[in-house]
């Protein structure tokens, strides 16, 4: 066998040479991660900094890291409240079922922690924002959604001055239009299957706990038709007056006028016993 040329030889020990020192640079660039420059004056602004930067780049993974450094080492740091609240921002940044679980539990602690914290009022939004993310859609559980409601409703409570709650306020009545849609398919499946009472209790008690029901044209519509379907036409009267009342445009308008002039036409006069 002939020896290799000293050419080749010397691509392949300056090819090892070269793997060799870009893993060792890499490996360094791994363990710097997060690590604290020396003689940096204030090492938890500088990871408060860093963290921040990471989650404004929506790198989650490493920004966590940096919040979760100062977190863990600096226990005393004016940050520390920020950085629990930036820690929560990156695992709903993230989202996924896990990750908006971890979520819940960094900005529920901020608000045991630091419950009189100028920032108070933004863990309690977020709180509610990560369960308003995981709402499923009508037809499915609505853990999710009751929580996403309890959450805001929670925060319209405790803060009402402040510049957050337009943004609730929208959040909370989609939240809501999720449990009302999903109680409203219940009432129709009702209708539907011709078990009217079922119906007539269902519609009422979805107006009763949420009069400002998104969708409640269609909810006063149904619950009119049960009632004249169960023979209760002067009880049906009034949902069919709400409904053009309140809408101006609705599917369901033209029936509803219908309605209401079948049911306020004098009834006809009785045959005369011969």
């Amino acid at each position: 066998m002939t020896n290799a040329s000293p050419l080749l030889s010397l691509r392949a020990v300056s090819s090892a040479a070269i793997a060799l020192l870009l893993s060792l640079s890499l490996a360094g660039c791994a363990s710097s991660k997060g690590k604290i420059p020396a003689g940096t004056a204030q090492p938890d602004k500088f990871l408060f900094e860093r963290g921040t930067e990471m989650l404004n780049k929506r790198k989650w993974a490493t920004s966590r890291e940096y919040f979760r450094q100062l977190l863990d080492s600096y226990p005393q740091s004016v940050f520390r409240p920020d950085a629990k609240l930036g820690l929560g921002d990156a695992y709903l940044g993230e989202g996924g079922p896990e990750a908006l679980v971890l979520a819940v539990n960094e900005f529920r602690e901020f608000l045991t922690f630091y419950p009189t914290n100028r920032r108070a009022d933004y863990a309690q939004y977020k709180l509610g924002l990560c369960h308003f993310r995981q709402m499923a859609k009508p037809e499915r559980d609505q853990t999710q959604t009751t929580e996403a409601v309890a959450e805001f409703e929670t925060f319209v409570q405790r803060y009402p001055e402040s510049p957050l709650l337009p943004e609730v306020r929208a959040k909370l009545r989609e939240a809501k239009n999720r449990m009302d849609e999903s109680s409203y398919r219940v009432g129709v499946f009702y209708f539907r299957s011709r078990w009217y009472p079922g119906a007539i209790d269902r519609f009422k008690k979805l107006l009763a706990e949420d009069p400002e029901y998104s969708g409640r044209d269609a909810v006063y519509f149904y619950l009119g038709e049960s009632l004249i379907k169960v023979n209760m036409k002067t009880e049906a009267l009034p949902y069919f007056d709400r409904l053009v009342r309140e809408f101006e445009k609705s599917e369901y308008l033209a029936r509803a006028q219908k309605r209401i002039e079948e049911l306020k036409a004098p009834a006809a006069p009785s045959a005369p016993i011969r």
